[in-house]
């Protein structure tokens, strides 16, 4: 395809090599070179961008991957959006595979619900459209004042498991569920197992309010409506509900950052006599000492998708695997600037998916 003619541009809005690996394979798959542009900060840490080539009258799509420095990264999506609507831009698409701040999507006590800040902020730069994958509520997207595309990586997911787990080993496998996929175990044609429960952390209970309201009031003057007692949550330690012995354990979430939790679950599928324990994500943010934790632990394989950089991570712990989802990622792209529809992208996906 004739860069020149093709009607639009991609650019990479951060010109870290880990960031611009997936904006190289998203345009090698649509025949485009990659859009001339440098973004860097400042020495006081200011970011700037700058456009190298005419992009007026033009759909651009602008790739953002979210690396450790998160705030960084948004402020260079922001800027870029808003240089290319001030360079005359048809239209501004932002493809965020994994977008920040999706956990802060629910109000905590006295905080705020940021991931709607940020869908404000992206508007408000120029952005008229997203392609994002696995937000982590689907009602993020009500947030948003334009169109967004949340795509799907389970049909990677699931094509890992059936090529790289169920074929290597001769042995029976079993879905978890610790925090979804039912859907997942049925296009499996596998067993369900759930698991209940949760790992007792010393904050955790600060955090979602389940000792609110507090066991004694203390008021002062007019007491008004007495409302009923509330007893306080607590949730029990992780337990298995299914057999899990002899098979292989595949575990599966969006998102895998502090991994406390997955190793609390490890160990307990190893004490039922789990044969091998997967660990598949969309989003692998892995923080902190995720990788040496799962080095250390039951775990035998982490598998999540290139929607974040963790080359990093993968040199620290070789039990983490990654799947390429920029495929999807690229023909979103060529639907959109075509005007095609996107439901070829969504078949067989359900609301649960």
């Amino acid at each position: 395809m004739n860069v020149s003619r093709s009607g639009y541009r991609v650019f990479s809005a951060n010109s870290t090599t880990a960031c611009t690996e997936l904006a190289k394979k998203i345009t090698e798959r649509l025949g485009v070179e990659l859009g001339k542009s440098v973004v860097y900060q400042e020495s006081n840490t200011e970011t700037r961008v700058d456009v190298k080539e005419s992009v007026r009258g033009q759909d651009i799509f602008i790739i953002q991957t979210i690396p450790r420095d998160v705030n960084t990264a948004i402020m260079e999506l922001l800027v870029m959006a808003y240089a290319l609507k001030t360079s005359c831009a048809k239209n501004i698409i932002g493809v965020i595979p994994y977008f920040p701040y999706s956990k802060q999507c629910k109000m905590r006590k006295r905080g705020s619900i940021v991931c709607k800040l940020l869908s404000s902020m992206l508007a408000k730069a120029g952005l008229t459209h997203i392609i994002t994958m696995d937000l982590h509520q689907k009602e993020i997207q009500g947030f948003f004042s334009f169109p967004v595309d949340n795509l799907r990586a389970s049909p990677f997911l699931i094509q890992y498991i059936q090529e790289e787990v169920r074929l290597h080993y001769n042995v029976h496998s079993v879905m978890l569920s610790l925090f979804l996929k039912q859907s997942y175990a049925e296009r499996l044609r596998l067993g369900l197992a759930v698991m209940h429960g949760e790992a007792h952390h010393s904050e955790s209970d600060m955090a979602d309010g389940r000792h609110s309201p507090p066991l004694s009031r203390t008021t002062t003057g007019h007491t008004g409506l007495e409302l009923p007692l509330m007893m306080a949550k607590e949730k029990p330690p992780i337990t298995v509900v299914g057999d899990v012995g002899g098979r292989i354990a595949i575990i599966v979430d969006d998102i895998i950052d502090d991994v406390e939790d997955f190793v609390a679950a490890a160990d307990i599928l190893k004490e039922r006599g789990a044969y091998k324990i997967y660990i598949m994500a969309t989003h692998g943010l892995l923080s902190a000492e995720a990788p040496r934790l799962i080095e250390e632990s039951a775990i035998d394989e982490v598998v999540v998708t290139n929607t974040v950089p963790h080359e990093v991570q993968k040199l620290q712990c070789p039990k983490i695997k990654t799947v390429d989802v920029s495929m999807i990622l690229a023909e979103a792209i060529r639907r959109i600037h075509n005007g095609e529809s996107m439901a070829y992208l969504f078949r067989n996906i359900a609301v649960d998916d």
